[in-house]
């Protein structure tokens, strides 16, 4: 039997409700209880929490790179390991490192990166999304439009080949390169098929949510907008209750007068999550990267081609957990949950990650009065300490 540690010291949010004069109970990688101080059992180790807030831990489902790396790039176990640890310096425990449109080549050598990481247990690896390469030419966004292609059967196959492998794995693809059979068998396979990178009207994206499709890829980006008489992707993802969607929180990429409008219309049970669609930078000072041979710019909060157009985001899980909070005046808790229960939901492990439950994954983020980030524990294991 493993020894129970006691974190306390510090008001705890369990997903739902808030504990004063509480202790969270550790029982090796997993939570055993939230109860009194008063009430913990002689013997028990204690720990005393170096903030004023223990949350869950955040969960971000678009991650293309950190650290220095881009995953492009660097499809290798280290690359995935170098990812999952910069995130973890900003509050997320669980992530989805994220390949952009590449050739077979580079998803394949992904996917076994993938694979390995899964086997090995990298902490805060949960599994894999592939943005891509079956999506619109119309809507490519910075994705290399000589890479983008229809779905073909190898394709299929290696995405089918995950089977088994990852806590969850998302597809990002586009009506215009895959088939409605594409994506039912994908989805009877448990793969998590988001509408993205698409100019499709609102009934194709409903015909493609009838046959499995279950979440968008960053709201309002890169898809056909929503209009008085062409509601778009845009109203498929607020309108469908089935459907939950990725939101990058950064105020640039959507305004947050549009981001307010579309929490307040999203239909449930699908939920607005927020995504930081994070690319090599974050955790570096660095200005500039190479993307499939193209050099993308930081300037000013943006990460753009040289055209100007927008690649990926220069934001971190705990800044967008701020900017939901204190820009658009969502309550604590709900930005909380956006970053966490939510994201749990659509990638299919709300039943032990997203929230501090007895039996759940042991997956926390200590926090400063002022949200500023104090500790990251995965698993039970303090990762990273401010």
């Amino acid at each position: 039997m493993t020894e129970q540690t006691a974190i306390t010291g510090a008001r705890i949010f369990d997903g739902e409700i808030w504990h004063d004069g509480a202790a969270l109970v550790l029982d090796g990688a997993k939570i055993a209880a939230i109860t009194d101080v008063d009430g913990l059992p002689a013997g028990t180790r204690r720990a005393l929490a170096d903030g004023a807030l223990i949350v869950p831990g955040f969960i971000d489902l678009q991650v293309n790179g950190g650290g220095g790396v881009l995953l492009n790039e660097a499809p290798t176990i280290g690359g995935l390991r170098q990812i999952c640890a910069a995130h973890a310096k900003f509050g997320t425990t669980a992530l989805l490192p994220t390949l952009i449109t590449d050739t077979y080549d580079i998803t394949a050598a992904t996917v076994a990166a993938g694979k390995q990481a899964a086997a090995e247990t990298v902490p805060g690896f949960l599994g894999l999304h592939l943005e891509g390469p079956h999506l619109s030419l119309a809507r490519k966004g910075a994705h290399d439009p000589a890479l983008i292609r229809p779905m073909a059967a190898a394709d299929l196959e290696l995405i089918l080949s995950c089977r088994g492998h990852f806590g969850a794995l998302i597809s990002t693809i586009a009506p215009e390169n895959v088939t409605a059979a594409q994506v039912s068998t994908l989805s009877d396979a448990g793969v998590i098929v988001s509408l993205g990178h698409t100019d499709t009207s609102y009934a194709t994206a409903a015909e493609y949510a009838d046959a499995g499709v279950r979440t968008v890829t960053h709201l309002f980006n890169a898809m056909s907008p929503f209009g008085h008489r062409q509601p778009g992707v845009v109203g498929a993802a607020l309108d469908i209750g089935a459907l939950s969607a990725g939101l990058i929180c950064d105020g640039i990429h959507v305004d947050p007068v549009a981001m307010t409008v579309a929490l307040r219309a999203k239909r449930g049970p699908g939920r607005i999550f927020i995504v930081t669609d994070a690319m090599s930078p974050i955790g570096t000072d660095m200005k500039s990267f190479t993307l499939n041979g193209r050099e993308i710019l930081r300037r000013d909060g943006r990460l753009t081609l040289a055209d100007g157009t927008l690649a990926g985001a220069d934001i971190d899980m705990i800044s967008s957990v701020r900017f939901v909070h204190e820009t658009l005046g969502l309550p604590l808790e709900e930005a909380i949950r956006m970053a966490s229960l939510y994201p749990a939901e659509a990638a299919r492990v709300a039943d032990r990650k997203g929230a501090l439950r007895p039996g759940f994954d042991a997956d926390f983020v200590v926090l400063g009065d002022d949200l500023g980030m104090k500790s990251t524990w995965i698993g039970g294991q303090r990762v990273h300490r401010q």
